[in-house]
């Protein structure tokens, strides 16, 4: 099997195991940020909430409807950065944006699940179903209690 085959095998498997057991799929109470996502062209919603202690996101969980690509990413997001500093998850944010935004498919600088889903890239439509988990998260971090929104 060749590369490309394996990827969108990895990528289909990935989103349906996570969108059929989303982790940390649960209303977090009490949060310390709670914080709307929304794709209108998809029709995905979320609510993000993190609890932190000091600056480190001590958890997050998510409750929400959508496409299986963003029920997915919104799952790996939660396990991606859990126990992260605040930075960190700036940072995991900002790679995963470039493995979205990057033409190069050999940019890619994720791994594990997030990596697999580098296969919505194959898919430019379904890209901001698989944003829109990391741009709510980004929003919180900068304590933006406004809905955010797949669209500039």
């Amino acid at each position: 099997m060749n590369n490309a085959r394996e990827l969108q095998a990895l990528y289909r498997e990935t989103v349906l195991e996570h969108s059929r057991n989303p982790r940390n799929f649960q209303r977090l109470t009490p949060a310390d940020r709670v914080v709307v996502g929304h794709n209108p062209l998809c029709g995905d919603k979320i609510t993000l909430y993190l609890r932190l202690d000091n600056n480190r996101i001590e958890n997050l969980a998510f409750e929400g409807t959508g496409c299986a690509i963003s029920m997915a990413s919104a799952s790996i997001m939660t396990e991606s950065v859990k126990h992260h500093d605040l930075d960190e998850a700036q940072h995991e944010i900002a790679r995963i944006m470039h493995q979205f935004d990057s033409t190069n498919p050999d940019d890619a600088t994720v791994e594990g699940d997030m990596a697999a889903l580098g296969g919505v890239r194959a898919f430019p439509s379904r890209i901001k179903c698989a944003t829109l988990a990391w741009k709510t998260l980004e929003a919180a971090l900068q304590e933006n209690t406004q809905t955010t929104t797949t669209e500039k």
